[in-house]
């Protein structure tokens, strides 16, 4: 591509990237420390990606989404998933009307921008599946009507790692609708003191204000598909995904063995979008490939199904990408 075209695209990211410091100087009055998991929230704004975030109780994940969509001039629903939860409770239902003998919508809490899907592996299976066609159509069918979904649409979940009693582990077909999956980590001891600082009071309201509207997140995203990425890169993406169903071909050979199923076409794909979105949150008009080593963990560890040899190693689908993204050939 012309240089003067990346210039070009370099002046968009820099006008319609404005608000993004403004999402995050909001977001960081309430969430010290977390920049990883506020990144990676605005990566799945900006690629139109839900994302599936895992981590022990208290480590601020509904907080960060709750902030999020308060800092967004837009509908947010936090929709507590629990074992009797039904369908109809996340969807909606028709009721029946006896005076005329007809039937009425009435419409779920998934008819929002933003829905906080808390502890999401709570639910079981029918509810699980219910959310599918939300995520994947963007639309939901009550009875014999379908209606579309109001974009931006985003479902950010949320899943606890240590608890098993009452839990439903998401099925393979579902994880792999989330486009990120991101794995929280205790804050420093600077973090934690900082938190300590803001939050150890009993009437603590922090006001959000907000920043955004949903018409700016829908041009920005227009901008992000504009971003220039390289075929080179592209092909970087494409061996990436293809030494994780075929280790061998890439002169991986310890990995031979190790893992069952490899990533589907959607990680290419999301790969390719992600590290777009991760370009235009750095202000750029391009992608690098240490954008793709940087999302490309987020993308691909849900998508990786270790064998049990892999088990009985003690390996997990992170420590096979780490090897992929160490050995395979950088542009």
């Amino acid at each position: 591509m012309p240089a003067t075209s990346i210039e070009a695209i370099n002046e968009k990211v820099k006008k319609e990237s404005e608000f993004v410091q403004k999402l995050f100087h909001e977001m960081e009055k309430v969430i010290v420390g977390q920049r990883y998991l506020l990144e990676r929230l605005l990566v799945g704004l900006l690629a139109n990606g839900h994302i599936l975030i895992e981590g022990v109780p208290g480590l601020a994940k509904t907080l960060s989404v709750r902030v999020l969509a308060q800092a967004i001039k837009t509908k947010f629903q936090r929709i507590q998933f629990t074992p009797d939860l039904l369908p109809a409770d996340l969807i909606g239902t028709l009721i029946y009307n006896p005076k005329d003998g007809a039937f009425t919508t009435k419409k779920g809490p998934i008819f929002s921008n933003i829905i906080l899907a808390d502890e999401i592996n709570r639910a079981p299976a029918k509810v699980q599946s219910a959310l599918l066609e939300a995520m994947q159509e963007k639309q939901v069918t009550i009875g014999e009507n379908t209606f579309k979904l109001d974009e931006p649409f985003l479902v950010l979940a949320t899943q606890n790692p240590i608890e098993h009693e009452g839990t439903y582990p998401l099925p393979e077909a579902q994880v792999d609708r989330f486009m990120l999956k991101l794995k929280i980590n205790y804050p420093n001891k600077e973090e934690e003191y900082q938190i300590m600082k803001k939050m150890a009071i009993t009437d603590k309201k922090i006001s959000v204000m907000s920043v955004v509207s949903p018409d700016d997140i829908m041009k920005a995203r227009k901008v992000v598909d504009e971003i220039y990425i390289d075929e080179r890169i592209e092909k970087y993406i494409v061996d990436i995904v293809f030494a994780t169903r075929d280790p061998e071909a890439y002169r991986l050979k310890e990995l031979v063995g190790l893992i069952q199923y490899g990533a589907s076409p959607r990680a290419t794909i999301y790969l390719s979008i992600a590290a777009k979105a991760y370009a235009f949150l750095q202000g750029r008009g391009y992608v690098v490939p240490q954008d793709i080593k940087t999302i490309g963990m987020d993308v691909l560890r849900h998508r990786i199904i270790a064998s049990y040899e892999a088990e009985a190693e003690d390996k997990t689908s992170e420590d096979m990408i780490k090897k992929i993204f160490d050995e395979v050939k950088v542009p």
